[in-house]
């Protein structure tokens, strides 16, 4: 017998491994051992990239244009609908508010359902990468209309909660961080043979870029930066891990570097904690699940100043943060970072502690509270 029933609607559940989609099925793992029933509707292709948890319901959907990895939902269908009668929620959470969280949304408030959201994708930020940033306005009269129809909105960080403030949001908001398996990540997994065997030499030091290759991402800065330093040390190596529709760009702006495509498990684990800096600089996330990986794997990091980002790095202790436009910032401080091994060491030391904070089980044990909040349980 369950406690209560749960339906999730996201863009993204198994069709693309990314942040999203992880941390989902993380939650679902974790409703479901808790005894809250689960259904999750979105869209999904023939490959899944994951092996997804819980009961899938999957709704049409279409691939996005000029970025066919990605899905964009077009209706609830019919036999969605059906599932939902049969199921008989007591709660729906919408993950992403496009067309299918619209008419999520929508059903719940015909059937009086309560509902609750959860802010997975910074999309203003992603507008100037598509020089959409004309539709800025009109998406947040949106987005604020969306989320007032919610009891409450999850964000990762405090400083995300600010800043949807700042744009109207007057929703609840709660924080739902991201977390770690610390159990996965340390480093105890530094390994001088793996180092070697991808051509890295003793005694260089690795700058590391680990996310999909998306432009959004900043690689057009990581890649100016390392080259300008590698301009002056020539004792500085680049590695980037990852795949995604701008990696051949990558390559030619940066054609040196390492390239280990995409990695997981014991791989990933190594290509981390082998590496000397993280270097991140992108500003469209809401929170940075790469960044806490790095930081448990006792790296310094030096990433964006932006909402996703500084609840993770605290200037100048685990890292450093600089606004985008910033490069010669970006720069100054990973020299600092290559010419100084005892400060490497000492952020490094400061990363780990800082990640040990943060235990899945404490965190969406937060959110499974909010849901009975909701419910007046």
């Amino acid at each position: 017998m369950s406690r209560f029933k749960v339906v999730l609607f996201t863009g993204n559940y198994n069709h693309i491994r990314d942040g999203v989609s992880l941390t989902l099925n993380r939650l679902v793992r974790f409703l479901l051992d808790h005894d809250v029933d689960v259904r999750v509707f979105g869209p999904t292709i023939d490959e899944p990239a994951l092996d997804h948890e819980g009961t899938f319901i999957a709704v049409p959907s279409l691939s996005l244009p000029g970025r066919p990895e990605y899905r964009m939902s077009t209706s609830l269908s019919s036999e969605a609908k059906r599932h939902l009668r049969d199921f008989k929620p007591d709660l729906v959470h919408i993950a992403t508010p496009d067309v299918l969280g619209y008419k999520a949304l929508r059903w719940a408030m015909d059937h009086k359902i309560p509902v609750v959201s959860s802010y997975h994708t910074h999309f203003p930020s992603y507008l100037k990468y598509y020089k959409l940033s004309v539709l800025e306005p009109l998406l947040w009269k949106y987005l604020n209309w969306f989320y007032s129809h919610c009891e409450q909105l999850y964000v990762p960080t405090q400083s995300m909660a600010e800043w949807l403030q700042e744009q109207g949001v007057q929703t609840d908001l709660k924080i739902w961080a991201r977390g770690i398996e610390t159990d996965r990540f340390g480093p105890s997994k530094r390994d001088e043979a793996w180092r070697e065997s991808h051509g890295i030499n003793p005694g260089e030091v690795v700058i590391t870029f680990i996310s999909r290759l998306v432009w959004e991402k900043n690689l057009e800065l990581y890649a100016d930066v390392v080259k300008m330093i590698q301009q002056k040390h020539d004792h500085v190596k680049a590695l980037v891990v990852g795949e995604g529709p701008a990696g051949e760009g990558l390559k030619q702006m940066l054609p040196d570097a390492v390239y280990t495509g995409f990695l997981t498990g014991e791989d990933l684990s190594k290509a981390y904690a082998s590496s000397d800096v993280f270097f991140f600089p992108s500003d469209t996330e809401t929170f940075g699940n790469v960044t806490l990986e790095a930081m448990a794997s006792g790296l310094p990091c030096v990433v964006a100043d932006a909402v996703g980002s500084k609840s993770l790095v605290d200037h100048e202790e685990n890292g450093y943060l600089a606004p985008v436009d910033k490069t010669d910032l970006f720069y100054s401080y990973i020299e600092k970072l290559v010419l100084n091994p005892d400060l490497r060491k000492k952020m490094a030391d400061a990363s780990l502690q800082k990640a040990k904070k943060y235990s899945w089980q404490n965190i969406n044990g937060n959110l499974l509270s909010y849901y009975e909040q909701v419910l007046g349980l």
